[in-house]
């Protein structure tokens, strides 16, 4: 058989193909993460919906073309403000997440994300409208399961684990996907 049935959800095509051996093809959103370090403080928010969030979010159909590194300063931008300036570094590390959408009856959304090393410069937070609070966390301290679950939790843990043995964060060959 060569046929294909297409189901829309979340207004994401989801496609069965049977001619696959039975293996339905998963469907991820597509998100850009910021891991914005000063020094030994690493930024985190807090959202509306009461999940504590790693700056950036996910891509827009009219994302497609547009370099990962221009999203994410237009991310930043929209979620802490023009007036906070940073500077944009390597891919660092990968997360899988998954979760309910809010206002989405409940359905479950699949996140991939490539988290970027981004260095504080100037400025201050001045949150949008999706978020209600912000932290400097102190890394060498910080508990990310305090804050994060699931995916978030995973990635969070494996960068702070190559940021404390000292390794370059921002080295883009050290990448793996958590298999979790």
């Amino acid at each position: 058989m060569s046929w294909c049935i297409i189901l829309k959800t979340l207004h994401v095509k989801r496609v069965l193909c049977p001619t696959m051996a039975g293996n339905e093809i998963d469907v991820y959103f597509v998100a850009v993460k910021a891991l914005i370090r000063d020094r030994s403080k690493l930024l985190i928010t807090h959202d509306i919906f009461g999940d504590w969030d790693i700056p950036g979010g996910r891509l827009r159909k009219e994302d497609f073309d547009a370099p990962l590194e221009a999203i994410l300063e237009r991310k930043l931008g929209e979620e802490l403000g023009d007036a906070f300036v940073v500077r944009i570094g390597g891919p660092c590390v990968f997360f899988r997440h998954q979760r309910v959408e809010h206002g989405r009856d409940g359905q479950v959304a699949r996140i991939f994300a490539v988290g970027f090393h981004v260095d504080y410069a100037a400025g201050v937070v001045k949150l949008g409208g999706h978020h209600d609070n912000h932290l400097w966390v102190d890394m060498p301290s910080f508990r990310p399961a305090d804050y994060f679950t699931g995916g978030w939790l995973r990635g969070l843990n494996e960068y702070l684990a190559r940021c404390s043995d000292r390794q370059e964060v921002a080295d883009s060959s050290s990448l793996r996907i958590d298999e979790h």
